[in-house]
């Protein structure tokens, strides 16, 4: 009996767990998740771990793992494509008995002499249905092809790229069984699409070309038809597909860096989707005003100073608890307790908009909790002189009667600047380098405050030694 599919929308994320998960494949789940959500209708994941060289279970795991934890939950149990190569000889066998399907005994040497042929006639290398009609039999030298009709042409309504055409003529019969008897990537994936009721197929458009293949075999096991979406491919900056050379690829990194998850997501979302005034989007948001035929055709640029800027908004929008709790990791790993500050609160605070991710605001937080190691050499090359020296001594004497307190910092500075007659960075920028190795911090009194008075005058001799 044939299975009658479900009305409701059923999208999957089908990851290979040969890597961590990538961040082109975040992307992916994210809209197979929000367009399952807008519809009332299930997210499901697969694993397609046919390749038993490359798939580990730790990938497996990292990326099952990262999908819950970044907030794209299946609706059901993901399955194993290992589980389950039963069904897809079962379903090659139905395909045998429909006459779609015939074995063929080339040799990859008649094979590569046939392309080479082909090519140098200026033809586009295929299969040509040599064997189609000499009624092979099954060994353990043949495979099964499927019988692509020769004339007549495959129409996709693609969500994102309209009406897409496929001439049969430029499709070659390809290889359902391998000769050791093993299905091939292109049945168990119309096999599994079947099996889990799925609807609609999000994926990315290096896709498209398996798309009419992947329809013949529907079609050969009377299948119903399904809904089809190729989105743009993710690219880095030189418009090249995104690989480690521009950016980090796994979602592992940009956490370990600090960025939170809602950006991450945020910024994946933008890319290829731009309509609508907002910027800033939350997984709720995206539910509501997402609309997948408006994702743009050509490939879309990651660009890490997008994500940046995301993540900054995002931070700026978490409770103080919150951030706090976030950063607290990042502190960590610096061997830097995060109360150990006697003023860790008004720090933290002063802090939060520091950088543009949480490791480089924890870093930008070590000269409060403990020495520094090196002075930011483009800092002292540009402030750092003969007079800067001469201008801490008497800066440092002034501090040694001063009140310790914000607003009476800012006031002898702002004094001793006017009396001098000195631009405000010649200024506060040697003593904010004397402090914290750097010249970027929070205003200067209330950076002045958040050290001890004595440490603080220790530091601005530290760097009149240098």
């Amino acid at each position: 009996m044939e299975k009658i599919l479900s009305k409701k929308v059923v999208t999957r994320f089908a990851p290979s767990p040969t890597g961590t998960l990538h961040i082109g494949g975040v992307r992916t789940a994210l809209f197979n998740y929000v367009y399952s959500r807008q519809n009332d209708g299930l997210f499901l994941v697969r694993i397609e771990d046919t390749d038993r060289e490359r798939s580990t279970k730790e990938f497996e795991n990292n990326i099952l793992k990262n999908l819950v934890s970044i907030g794209l939950s299946p609706d059901e149990k993901p399955i194993n494509q290992s589980d389950r190569n039963d069904i897809y000889l079962q379903a090659a066998e139905k395909i045998i008995e429909s006459g779609n399907a015939y074995w063929c005994d080339c040799s990859s040497e008649e094979l590569d002499q046939m392309r080479k042929e082909q090519t140098e006639n200026g033809k586009k290398p295929m299969y040509d249905g040599r064997s189609r009609n000499l009624g092979l039999k099954r060994s353990d030298k043949t495979v099964l092809r499927l019988a692509t009709p020769l004339t007549g042409e495959i129409i996709i309504n693609d969500i994102i790229r309209g009406e897409v055409k496929f001439q049969n003529s430029e499709l070659d019969d390809l290889i359902l069984l391998r000769s050791d008897g093993t299905p091939t990537y292109h049945l168990c994936n119309v096999v599994d699409d079947y099996e889990q009721e799925i609807t609609t197929v999000i994926r990315g458009e290096d896709h498209l070309s398996n798309t009419p293949r992947q329809i013949h075999i529907q079609n050969a096991l009377g299948y119903p038809k399904l809904e089809y979406a190729h989105l743009p491919l993710v690219l880095g900056t030189d418009k090249k597909r995104l690989s480690k050379r521009h950016a980090a690829t796994s979602l592992d990194e940009y956490r370990e860096k600090g960025y939170l998850d809602s950006a991450i997501l945020n910024t994946l979302a933008r890319l290829g989707w731009s309509k609508g005034k907002n910027e800033i989007f939350y997984l709720e948001d995206l539910i509501k005003d997402f609309n997948l035929s408006e994702i743009q055709k050509a490939g879309a640029v990651f660009d890490i100073t997008k994500l940046d800027w995301h993540n900054t908004q995002h931070l700026a929008n978490l409770s103080f608890q919150d951030f706090k709790e976030a950063l607290e990791p990042h502190l960590k790993k610096l061997n830097i307790d995060i109360d150990k500050h006697k003023n860790s609160e008004i720090l933290i605070r002063s802090m939060r908009t520091a950088d543009a991710n949480l490791s480089l605001i924890a870093n930008a937080l070590i000269p409060y909790y403990k020495n520094f190691e090196s002075y930011d050499e483009h800092a002292v090359k540009k402030f750092i002189n003969d007079d800067a020296k001469e201008m801490l001594k008497e800066i440092k004497v002034l501090f040694m009667d001063a009140s310790w307190d914000e607003n009476t910092l800012d006031k002898l500075l702002k004094e001793y600047q006017i009396k001098k007659e000195l631009p405000i960075p010649k200024v506060f920028q040697p003593v904010r380098i004397a402090l914290t190795g750097a010249s970027k911090s929070p205003s200067l009194g209330l950076t002045l405050s958040l050290f001890d008075k004595n440490e603080a005058i220790a530091r601005i001799d530290r760097l009149i030694s240098l």
